[in-house]
């Protein structure tokens, strides 16, 4: 555990526990290309340079294939899903 920054913790309150720690893992270039472009490319466009990594699951064991990947993010409210080079969205009612 580390010590969130309190000029941080308002703007990271996901990953801010209540006692001001964060579970932090660091991602290189080097050892994971992609998901560091991932981030890079969200740091790029929000400010922050990192990314909230949790256990991906409903009421289940955690998916451990794209299969259960997509399985999940069909029956679930989720957003978007990123399956390797893949970003997959639902498309909203037509306007």
């Amino acid at each position: 555990m580390v010590k969130i920054r309190p000029e941080w913790r308002e703007r990271l309150p996901a990953v801010t526990h209540v006692d001001g720690t964060g579970r932090l893992q660091t991602v290189d270039a080097a050892s994971n290309p992609l998901y560091y472009q991932l981030i890079e490319a969200f740091r790029r466009q929000t400010g922050i340079g990192m990314v909230l990594n949790t256990s991906f699951n409903e009421n289940e064991p955690i998916v451990d294939t794209p299969e259960q990947a997509l399985d999940c993010f069909r029956r679930t409210d989720m957003d978007a899903l990123c399956l390797g080079r893949w970003v997959l969205t639902k498309a909203g009612p037509a306007a």
